[in-house]
């Protein structure tokens, strides 16, 4: 089993499947809260759903109202398990902590790939 480590966001354990992008991600306006897909069409991941993923991308864009949708896609259900960022801004960080969304970020996500499947416990992730 490998092991990675990286710098806690949100503390929290979680296990799931990873969705992968190299690209980054905006919330506002790029993802459903109703349904957690992905509705950004020059998106490579449109159409998929984060929820209950292990979300990987390199950093987050567009607007601070990205922080909201993370809490919106949590109160309905459709947040993703886990979020492993490259680099963590505000936007997530603020996010992930009122959504309670374990969030490592400082990590090398290029050797994370899509139906990976993870077990996050603190700042350690254990891939399969």
């Amino acid at each position: 089993m490998e092991v990675l480590t990286g710098r806690i966001i949100y503390a929290g354990k979680a296990t799931g499947r990873v969705l992968a992008s190299d690209k980054p991600i905006g919330f506002f306006g790029h993802v459903d809260p109703e349904t957690g897909i992905i509705k950004d069409k020059e998106h490579p991941l449109l159409g998929e759903s984060i929820s209950g993923r292990v979300l990987v991308f390199p950093h987050a864009k567009g607007s601070t109202v990205g922080s909201y949708i993370l809490y919106s896609l949590r109160k309905k259900n459709t947040a993703p398990a886990a979020i492993i960022i490259g680099e963590c801004e505000l936007i997530v960080a603020v996010g992930a902590i009122i959504a309670e969304i374990p969030t490592i970020d400082q990590i090398d996500i290029s050797q994370l790939q899509t139906d990976d499947y993870v077990e996050i416990d603190g700042d350690t992730i254990r891939r399969a």
